[in-house]
């Protein structure tokens, strides 16, 4: 029997790291860990690497997640890129 296409290059479940830009403003991080936490109920938000740009304007935050499906991970990148606050995610 042929093994079964795959339907991602990610080895799931495994640690992922997110990268997601905004404006920064004092309610960026908890509002982005809000959004982590619907989708990986194990992320510790104190985990966050925050880097301000040089002028100060943006905020990239990086947050690591315990992927577990593809589904999983498409679902939070599409919440994240909707929501208002946010610019950026890769």
């Amino acid at each position: 029997m042929a093994d079964e296409p795959k339907t991602s290059l990610i080895d799931f479940p495994c640690t992922f790291p997110l990268k997601i830009m905004g404006v920064k403003v004092d309610s960026f991080a908890q509002t982005v860990a809000e959004v982590v936490l619907k989708h990986d109920a194990s992320f510790d938000p104190a985990t966050i690497e925050m880097r301000p740009s040089s002028k100060g304007t943006y905020l990239s935050l990086t947050c690591t997640v315990w992927a577990v499906s593809q589904p999983q991970l498409d679902d939070l990148y599409r919440e994240l890129s909707g929501h208002p606050m946010v610019k950026v995610v890769l």
